[in-house]
């Protein structure tokens, strides 16, 4: 709603009221469209100021009615008429201005915004773009480059920066609203023509043509197959060749090809999943909203190797106090080091001093007496940690938590060496920890509704995307990434080469193929897994390694790089070749295709033809496949959690949804077609076999229509999968999503 009410005699005050953001919902935009018209009516008002209650002016259009039949007044009307007044209209802004808020702000004829508050259009996160006049009227106030940034990036600004740029015409300190009042009373009278930014000719410059190339060649890159950037590039050079009016009807053409895409679809999807993903719940009926986290004032890590020190510098931005242990005297000055180096840059970038005397360095263990919370970062060796767990048991208070970042092992086997089982969890951070942005929190069979809420309440704090995950081999990221890599160099077998399978998966969105990954990590950090796992051993002839371990097909091939010294970017040779040990441009290698030929004559392995095609049906649906797996096996709570944990861990392009939506996308009958098809060709592949439960699900989805919730998937599975707030098509539709 909005709320009418008259100030300082001729200033009429209209508040919008639709907690939390002021989201513009039929409802808001109608009672919006009365008020204005009210306030243009009186004769007694000579200036409106609009603003929103609880110190937020508007958090934009309101996302569950995308891809609904519109109801109530068009947002660009209701603009256009604000914009038409012949009495000036104060935008008072606070707290936020995004997407529809912003395009409101900027019908208006001034806007003052509070030092505090944050501006953007982030519509192109959505798949959209700004489609109520801000593609036209953004140009017009700050010019063509500082609105391509804007609108294709999606990224928010700050009030400095807003008023650098010309958006606002004020900044405050104080009270916002009162502010906006003495303004409006100092602009009565003023001629309103220039005021209104859909008379204004956008300011061009000198070689526009090649501002827009470049932009659109740059969006492009960035993009990866994402078309919402792209459409936003051509939707700002309208306002940059055509009058407003005829670039308000491109706008509304381009935003009509995006609202009906696939792409949008899968955005507004992940905008849900990542928000519902912290609605976690157990099997024992435990749940995010009746398990109450403890407080965590104190934390300890162990262990200052690069992941470590990632630990340690995100729990220090939350303002939490560490101890970080380091019990060889070389790392722990190394790590202080780079810890210190870290938050020092941090805070030079945001202009804040580094919060360095929250951080204690030690070598001995006897320092994490008093913490509330300790993570384990050491080396990934089941025995090294079980000896920490069983000191920490010694040294730690009786109610402290104890976690492992492990990223596969057994958390209930380290559980089991403690004397607080209950009080045992897994939070699997991701490299750079202080970068990436998803957590593994993952429950033990044994693990307390305590200790999970209170690491996803420490992951949120850390401003992670948490998701709670079920304890078994790799979890479920890891545990998928094994047959979409297996898949990648069966491909090389027979007949690909890395660098088509990794341009392949490049087209499909991911920001690097699995090749380039590999050669960034370094070869070796699969090796030391292969050899720990005992897939490598003095069994294994060197010369000519086997290519079936433990009863399935195995590929030896990168084993025997590493046996050459070929780890990658840091020997300047891996699949690629580098200029130096270091560089990081991947040039493909002669050498490499030479080894492969001779591998395949070796193995008498015939090449074939390997398309595009075959290479994301691949290494794409075996990802679902396995996810549905992980499913049937109670080890996630839904499909959304498991796309979740894709896209912010390994680089799952946002525009395709995640593995399982992407699966819903396609067709579930066309991937369970396509893996019998390549299992048929590979009957000792496992995990091309399609999965129980993708087999059980085909039969309930026709006729089922594609809008169907999620119970089809739900009522087959575990008890650890119900009550999952996020429902599907067949098994995602995001249009059936509601604001958690």
């Amino acid at each position: 709603m909005a709320r009418y009410a008259r100030t300082k005699g001729s200033i009429a005050l209209i508040t919008l009221t639709n907690p939390p953001v002021n989201a513009l919902s039929a409802t808001v935009r109608k009672s919006i469209s009365e008020t204005v018209a009210r306030a243009f009516r009186d004769t007694l008002v000579k200036a409106v100021v609009l603003c929103g209650e609880n110190g937020i002016f508007c958090g934009g259009a309101d996302i569950r009615e995308f891809g609904k039949s519109e109801v109530g007044p068009s947002l660009v009307y209701m603009i256009h008429d604000i914009e038409a007044g012949e009495k000036p209209v104060v935008a008072a802004i606070e707290g936020v201005a995004l997407g529809g808020g912003l395009e409101l702000a900027l019908g208006c004829h001034y806007r003052i915004v509070h030092t505090k508050a944050r501006l953007g259009l982030p519509e192109v996160t959505l798949g959209l773009l700004p489609g109520a006049g801000g593609t036209q009227r953004l140009p017009r106030l700050t010019g063509i480059p500082a609105a391509l940034d804007l609108i294709t990036t999606g990224r928010h600004i700050s009030a400095k920066e807003a008023l650098s740029l010309g958006i606002v015409d004020r900044v405050t300190e104080g009270n916002t609203v009162e502010a906006a009042v003495e303004l409006a009373l100092s602009v009565i009278g003023r001629p309103m023509s220039p005021r209104r930014l859909c008379n204004r000719a956008t300011p061009l410059p000198a070689d526009v043509d090649g501002v827009f190339e470049e932009a659109m060649a740059q969006v492009k890159r960035r993009a990866r197959g994402a078309i919402a950037p792209v459409a936003c590039v051509k939707a700002v050079r309208a306002a940059a060749e055509l009058p407003f009016s005829r670039g308000i009807e491109r706008e509304r053409e381009l935003i009509g090809t995006l609202y009906t895409s696939g792409q949008a679809r899968a955005l507004q999807y992940c905008f849900f999943a990542q928000r519902a993903a912290g609605k976690w719940s157990l099997p024992n009926g435990a749940r995010w909203d009746n398990s109450k986290p403890r407080a965590v004032r104190t934390a300890g890590v162990i262990g200052l190797g690069t992941m470590g020190r990632g630990i340690v510098v995100s729990l220090v931005k939350a303002g939490i106090s560490v101890v970080a242990v380091e019990t060889e005297e070389k790392q722990l000055d190394s790590g202080k080091q780079a810890v210190r180096g870290m938050l020092e840059r941090d805070a030079r970038r945001r202009g804040v001093t580094a919060p360095l005397h929250l951080i204690t360095f030690t070598r001995s263990l006897q320092q994490l007496r008093d913490v509330d919370l300790v993570i384990e970062a050491v080396f990934e060796d089941m025995a090294l940690k079980k000896r920490v767990f069983a000191e920490l048991s010694r040294v730690c208070k009786p109610n402290a938590l104890l976690c492992t970042n492990t990223s596969g092992l057994d958390v209930d086997e380290l559980a089991s060496v403690t004397d607080r089982p209950p009080l045992v969890a897994g939070m699997h951070f991701f490299a750079p920890a202080h970068v990436m942005k998803l957590l593994e929190v993952v429950c033990g069979p044994r693990s307390s509704p305590e200790v999970v809420a209170t690491a996803m309440a420490v992951g949120k704090r850390l401003g992670k995307v948490s998701v709670a995950v079920g304890n078994c081999p790799g979890f479920v990221g890891n545990r998928m990434l094994k047959p979409y890599i297996d898949q990648a160099h069966f491909l090389l077998e027979e007949g690909a080469s890395p660098e088509q399978v990794d341009q392949a998966l490049e087209e499909f969105g991911f920001a690097l193929g699995i090749f380039k990954v590999s050669d960034l990590s370094g070869l070796d950090v699969g090796w030391r897994v292969r050899k720990a796992s005992g897939l490598i051993g003095p069994d294994v002839d060197p010369k000519f390694p086997s290519r079936q371990r433990l009863g399935h097909r195995y590929c030896p091939l990168q084993d025997m790089l590493c046996e050459q010294g070929r780890l990658g970017q840091k020997t300047g040779r891996g699949w690629y070749l580098y200029d130096s040990a270091g560089a990081k441009e991947a040039r493909p290698d002669p050498a490499i295709s030479s080894f492969l030929q001779e591998y395949r004559l070796r193995y008498g392995i015939p090449a074939r033809q390997v398309t595009a095609q075959e290479v994301v049906e691949r290494c794409v649906f075996v990802l679902a496949n396995e996810g549905f797996r992980i499913l049937e096996d109670g080890m996630a709570a839904g499909p959304e959690d498991i796309d979740m944990v894709y896209v912010f861990g390994y680089g799952w392009p946002r525009h395709r949804g995640g593995p399982m939506f992407h699966a819903d996308q396609v067709g579930l009958a066309r991937v369970l077609q396509r893996l019998e098809f390549y299992h048929g060709q590979n009957p000792d592949i496992p995990h091309l076999r399609p999965s129980t439960l993708l087999r059980r699900l085909l039969p309930m989805l026709s006729p089922v229509p594609p809008t169907a919730p999620a119970h089809h998937v739900r009522s087959l599975l575990s008890p650890m999968t119900s009550g999952s707030p996020v429902p599907t098509g067949v098994l995602l539709c995001p249009t059936e999503l509601h604001s958690p």
